[in-house]
């Protein structure tokens, strides 16, 4: 069992904790709410397995954001995925709030490295500098990252209003 400062934590305090982070971010990740449960049911099993030592709620935290990006890439590369053909019901993610359709389904057909930082950022209240520890890359990249992605969401956004 993972522990925190030394004292385990069961699988339902972290499935409680983190549960839903994880399991927003797969949905993200992968555009599908079946792919994301499977992914999101990796991180947790790989967390399980691994038994990593946890400082803090944060070092927790951190290691199950950066678990489920990997996991997604991982999706997104495997074989099996590029071989078969989703479902109609597997295209469509967790349904969004009627009045942020448009700008999620544009956070959702932005490129991977600019997505991370755009859902971290927005969704998750991450600063620039935490969202490059998380994801491995200089805060610079990310501030890069996220003003690329406010770019291609105006120009989405205004192409389809026009």
């Amino acid at each position: 069992m993972p522990s925190l400062n030394g004292v385990p934590l069961s699988c339902e305090e972290i499935l409680d904790r983190y549960g839903p982070l994880v399991y927003r971010m797969a949905i993200q990740g992968t555009g599908s709410v079946a792919d994301g449960e499977d992914v999101a049911q990796e991180v947790f099993v790989s967390l399980i397995q691994s038994d990593p030592p946890f400082t803090d709620d944060t070092h927790l935290r951190a290691w199950l954001i950066r678990a489920t990006a990997n996991r997604c890439k991982s999706w997104g590369r495997s074989f099996w995925r590029k071989r078969t053909v989703p479902l109609e019901l597997n295209q469509a993610a967790a349904p969004p709030p009627p009045e942020n359709t448009d700008v999620l389904a544009a956070v959702a057909a932005l490129p991977a490295k600019y997505r991370w930082p755009v859902y971290l950022h927005y969704i998750e209240g991450y600063t620039a500098a935490e969202i490059g520890q998380l994801l491995g890359c200089p805060r610079n990249t990310v501030l890069s990252r996220l003003s690329r992605a406010r770019e291609k969401l105006k120009a989405a956004l205004k192409e389809e209003w026009t």
